[in-house]
């Protein structure tokens, strides 16, 4: 994967993403995902790859400081259509080379971005650094299993998955032990397809 390549796919699965990841147990799971959001009212959060916007859908935005950021504009669109007239501020940027000063943020939502983006490591870094001492940072993704290596199959059907625009062999351990001097992990919960996808909430140091 890379930025060019996710541009062309994110640009075809624009007009089907939110009948496929925003319907049936995908819902569910961002549903469970906000059900009692660690975040507070005038907080100033930032959700890294937005994409069409379907987790702001499960959130009172009115009670927040939002900015909304993601590198395909056609999702961009998607999102911006949906909340017309908001204070939402939606901003075309690339996840792993944020424009915003360090300590910008109060909280960081990260849905389906450390799978999509070419360097996860980079991604995970910029979140954090955007991030204000003290603050909550709520990942929702798919992962590697925690402590089984990937099957002759997934390994053979990997390629073809990360051609298609998102990769099932990012292993969040060591996204985290690569960064625990940073960030210490307070929840990691399953939510979907036997805990392939998790929610995971972190706070920075």
């Amino acid at each position: 994967m890379n930025n060019r390549w996710n541009k062309i796919i994110y640009k075809l699965w624009s007009p089907l993403y939110d009948k496929i990841f925003n319907t049936g147990k995908f819902l569910e799971a961002r549903q469970k995902l906000f059900h009692h959001p660690p975040f507070h009212p005038r907080q100033r959060i930032l959700f890294v790859g937005v994409g069409t916007g379907a987790d702001l859908e499960l959130l009172d935005h009115t009670q927040f400081r939002i900015t909304a950021i993601d590198y395909s504009s056609d999702m961009l669109k998607k999102a911006k259509d949906k909340f017309k007239n908001t204070s939402i501020e939606f901003i075309k940027m690339d996840a792993q080379h944020m424009s915003f000063a360090d300590d910008s943020f109060d909280a960081v939502v990260g849905s389906l971005i450390l799978s999509v983006v070419p360097e996860p490591d980079l991604c995970m870094k910029e979140m954090i650094r955007v991030l204000k001492p003290h603050g909550c940072m709520m990942i929702f993704d798919k992962f590697s299993p925690k402590d089984q290596k990937m099957s002759f199959i997934q390994k053979m059907i990997r390629p073809f998955i990360k051609a298609a625009g998102t990769d099932i062999g990012v292993n969040f351990e060591k996204l985290y032990e690569r960064n625990d001097e940073a960030i210490a992990l307070k929840k990691d919960e399953p939510l979907l397809f036997n805990g392939m996808y998790r929610k995971i909430i972190l706070t920075k140091l």
